[in-house]
């Protein structure tokens, strides 16, 4: 059967940066997986949210993780200067919980804190 890992957070972008999003999934859709991402039916306001849920193989999290990665390098597009970001929590069936920041350009990878491992239960 394999062993899993449930993959579950959001990014947080500008309109613009949202169209990148989407081509970044796109170039990166396998077909399935890809699946679990989620998007707001329409842009509002300044900041939109963009959402992933799924159980993933283990031997997807690099996928996975590669496409965050080329996610967070998507440059400011505004004055403000502010980059794509976000947070994902994943539950290894056997590994445990880890917590994946998306900040500063990278994904920060990271043991999950204790605070969150009622989400493995």
């Amino acid at each position: 059967m394999g062993i899993y890992v449930s993959v579950r957070g959001w990014l947080e972008c500008d309109e613009k940066q949202l169209a990148a999003i989407r081509e970044v999934i796109a170039a990166h859709d396998e077909g399935f997986y890809s699946g679990g991402w989620g998007f707001p039916a329409k842009p509002f306001n300044w900041i939109s949210y963009v959402f992933y849920g799924g159980d993933i193989r283990h031997l997807s999290v690099d996928w996975f993780l590669g496409q965050l990665a080329a996610i967070a390098r998507i440059p400011a597009s505004d004055e403000d200067n502010d980059r794509v970001r976000g947070l994902f929590f994943a539950s290894h069936e056997q590994d445990g919980l880890s917590e994946w920041q998306v900040r500063d350009g990278q994904v920060l990878v990271s043991a999950g804190d204790d605070r969150y491992r009622y989400l493995d239960e």
